[in-house]
């Protein structure tokens, strides 16, 4: 019992490690992990950016990789298959927790923007 005790607070401690680490999240961090809920490879998540911005966002390939990388190193993330020639990514349980804390802090943000407009225009 005290094992599963010590696992789930190391678990806890983890997760809100990654957390303070990726929310607020970059622009495009945020695409990335959108354009996973399904599997992608690089180029496929570049493009679904592009296609998700009408073309406002266009990402280069130095940036997703790099991204992918360390997204991949913290656990929000995961290779989803490994082909000859392209890598598929899939978002994880971690990836899902951190998009969920986001999408909750843009949606803060959108209601109080919404309730303050008037006051810029």
């Amino acid at each position: 019992m005290h094992n599963e005790l010590a696992k789930q607070v190391i678990l806890v401690s983890a997760t809100d490690k990654v957390l303070k680490k990726y929310v607020p999240m970059t622009e495009t961090a945020f695409y990335i992990l959108l354009s996973l809920t399904k599997p992608r490879h690089g180029y496929g998540i570049i493009k679904h950016v592009e296609e998700l911005s009408a073309g406002r966002l266009r990402l280069g390939s130095g940036t997703v990789y790099g991204t992918l990388t360390k997204m991949n190193k913290d656990g929000l993330i995961v290779v989803f298959a490994d082909g000859e020639r392209k890598t598929v990514y899939e978002v994880s349980s971690l990836g899902k927790e951190v998009m969920r804390a986001e999408i909750s802090r843009l949606k803060e943000l959108h209601r109080n923007a919404i309730t303050s407009e008037e006051e810029f225009v």
